[in-house]
């Protein structure tokens, strides 16, 4: 069910939007809180969906990207209900380009001040406990990555988090690059007690998903989404498979996802050899090479990524996105489920994040970020 534009303001102003963004379009703020519904596509306002339009075709004509991952953020309870296809008359929010949640607000000004309400309240009487060790894995930008403040986006919100809702922890984060070793060996040995940054899955279909995700399944535990991002599917334009309607229509294809990424939501979709042949690449760059060369038939990746490497090969137009499959992945810590505190410190994370969402935190915390992400990558 569509939100008023009233119901949609107030939630944004709580902090119950999302938002994610990377290369030229990654300092994208939420809204002019006091603009008038536009019947134009434009930044800044808000916009009525009309019968035709994608979240694509809407972020091209407003931002001249298709990358629509800013929009998803800041309409996620409208959109994620039907995520592939928007009911005429649904208003969405169509955020600013400062950065900013408002135009009269800077952007970190809301984590200086709770930062400064937890010195004065909570820090000086920390009782002796043991130090909450993280573990990520460097070059994942703007999500985790050195470069960046604290470490990048999931990063920066895990610390933070530890000292929110009522928690008053240390945490100590080290850089092990090589993920594969986070879950099969960090977290079970205890050398640390949360992996930074793990694709949600749908564990009620074990049956569905490879031995690598049921292990997933089984083994490690996941806090709540502390972030969330879009997949799109990518096509030449005259690909038999540039416009299917559903996955299952994808059976018999060659399909493109990074080696090192999760896959269990294609799994859950019947998308797995033999029913499709993989193709894993190092990186997304790859896979748009694959298409090019004829190598894929289909790549499946989260769209700013997918954006990213296609306007940075001068590929706009050559590739194309499905406008009718739309996949949305959460993003977790994880602990394994064999360390004795996992769940405590997934509850005190969970906790710390949903006090960040209410006095908007979260959203300056992510803003922010990737203001900065920006500057790096221009």
């Amino acid at each position: 069910m569509a939100l008023s534009s009233y119901d949609v303001l107030q939630r944004v102003i709580r902090g119950r939007v999302t938002m994610q963004c990377r290369s030229l379009r990654l300092a994208l703020s939420v809204l002019c809180l006091l603009a008038p519904t536009a019947h134009a596509q434009e930044a800044c306002t808000t916009y009525t969906v009309v019968e035709g339009d994608t979240l694509g075709s809407i972020s091209n004509t407003a931002y001249g990207t298709f990358d629509y991952q800013q929009i998803f953020n800041a309409n996620r309870e409208v959109i994620s209900a039907s995520p592939n296809a928007l009911p005429p008359g649904t208003t969405l929010i169509l955020p600013c380009l400062d950065g900013s949640l408002r135009p009269d607000q800077e952007l970190n000004s809301i984590t200086e001040r709770e930062t400064e309400r937890f010195e004065e309240t909570v820090r000086d009487n920390r009782e002796y406990l043991p130090t909450i060790r993280l573990v990520a894995g460097d070059g994942w930008f703007p999500f985790t990555d050195t470069r960046l403040k604290d470490g990048g986006i999931l990063t920066r919100l895990g610390l933070v988090a530890f000292t929110r809702g009522g928690n008053n922890r240390e945490t100590r984060l080290d850089w092990v690059d090589d993920w594969g070793s986070h879950l099969e060996v960090l977290l079970p040995s205890k050398a640390f007690d949360l992996s930074i940054g793990w694709d949600g899955i749908d564990c009620t279909k074990m049956d569905l998903l490879s031995p690598d995700m049921v292990r997933r399944c089984t083994e490690v535990r996941l806090s709540d989404p502390v972030y969330e991002v879009v997949y799109g599917l990518y096509s030449l334009p005259d690909n038999p498979y540039a416009e299917v309607r559903s996955f299952a229509d994808l059976a018999g294809s060659r399909l493109c996802r990074p080696d090192g990424w999760a896959t269990a939501d294609l799994e859950v979709e019947g998308l797995s050899p033999p029913a499709v042949t993989y193709v894993q690449p190092l990186d997304a760059d790859g896979c748009v090479k694959a298409l090019i060369a004829g190598e894929a038939d289909v790549m499946s990746i989260e769209v700013e990524s997918a954006v990213d490497s296609i306007e940075r090969g001068d590929l706009v137009g050559d590739i194309v996105q499905n406008p009718y499959l739309i996949k949305i992945a959460s993003l977790h810590f994880a602990t394994h489920v064999t360390n004795a505190r996992g769940i405590e410190y997934l509850e005190m994370l969970n906790r710390g994040l949903a006090e960040m969402r209410e006095t908007g935190e979260w959203y300056d915390i992510v803003a922010s970020t990737l203001a900065e992400a920006n500057g790096i990558s221009q």
